[in-house]
């Protein structure tokens, strides 16, 4: 339909993206940057940019993997009544480490799995036999190290007697308590970080 000789053109009622900047229209947002140091006081833990305290999660296993393994080797030796033994290496350590801060309080968690490389000397029928073997701890986790199970299986030693590797196996169980004892000393130092 055509008034007048020219169609009238309409304009759209409503633009999705364009802001109109108008007396009435509220300010643009200003950006004030955080100061990146850490709060001084210990009564706000966690970052400055959350102030509320509302959720924040940081991993710890840049710190904590090293440390459970240096820990774990420091173990030393144990002597049995036909040998000792020593851990030599830890092997497996995969989990997680974190400190969380909710509603203003700091709160750490940590799950691991763990093998280590053990080896030693026994007196075997009057001859010393170099064994080796591997202790596994399927699981580690915060407060609950009163709980902790270690399985332990010896490499293939074809030259020793079931009888042996029954004692063996019940002298590497006795890693059991310093392993216990070294991660709770890891538990007590990951609540002081």
């Amino acid at each position: 339909m055509e008034s007048g000789g020219e169609e009238k053109q309409q304009k759209p009622s409503y633009t999705y993206w364009v802001r109109k900047i108008t007396e009435d229209a509220a300010p643009l947002p200003v950006h004030n940057k955080i100061d990146p140091s850490p709060p001084t006081s210990r009564s706000q833990p966690g970052s400055a940019w959350n102030r509320a305290g509302t959720w924040e999660e940081k991993s710890l296993n840049h710190w904590a993997i090293p440390r459970i393994k240096e820990l774990l080797v420091s173990v030393g030796s144990i002597s049995f009544s036909s040998g000792r033994a020593e851990v030599e290496d830890v092997t497996k350590c995969v989990g997680d480490a974190l400190v969380v801060v909710v509603r203003n309080k700091k709160r750490v968690s940590f799950t691991y799995e763990l093998s280590l490389r053990v080896k030693g000397e026994w007196i075997i029928q009057g001859n010393k036999k170099l064994v080796g073997g591997q202790i596994d701890v399927p699981e580690i986790s915060f407060g609950e190290l009163d709980d902790l199970q270690v399985e332990v299986r010896l490499n293939e030693a074809s030259d020793i007697s079931p009888q042996d590797k029954i004692e063996i196996y019940n002298n590497l169980k006795l890693f059991l308590q310093p392993i216990r004892e070294k991660l709770l000393q890891f538990e007590q130092e990951i609540k002081d970080r």
